[in-house]
């Protein structure tokens, strides 16, 4: 997976958030990713407690997408600390 992405994928490197800080990209993490694949247009979580706009549509958008993850992985939906449920817990999903 990380030759894929271009960047280390590793909690270790900055990249990644632990399981603990809410799981997904760090800052530093989106910004390497960018800077590895230019064109990108990744971008990192919408935390805040009512976005307007364009990052509203971002969180509705991402909350289907992992309500699906949690479907095919029935194991990590039930984990309440695997990283599914701990990103989905910081997108306010």
């Amino acid at each position: 997976m990380a030759k894929e992405m271009g960047i280390k994928t590793s909690v270790k490197s900055g990249n990644f958030r632990s399981t603990k800080s809410g799981a997904g990209m760090t800052k530093k993490g989106v910004a390497a990713y960018r800077r590895a694949n230019p064109g990108s247009k990744l971008q990192t979580a919408v935390t805040e407690d009512n976005p307007t706009g364009k990052r509203a549509t971002r969180r509705k958008s991402y909350c289907a997408r992992s309500a699906g993850q949690m479907k095919k992985f029935p194991e990590a939906a039930k984990d309440p600390n695997s990283r599914i449920r701990q990103a989905r817990k910081r997108w306010k999903c």
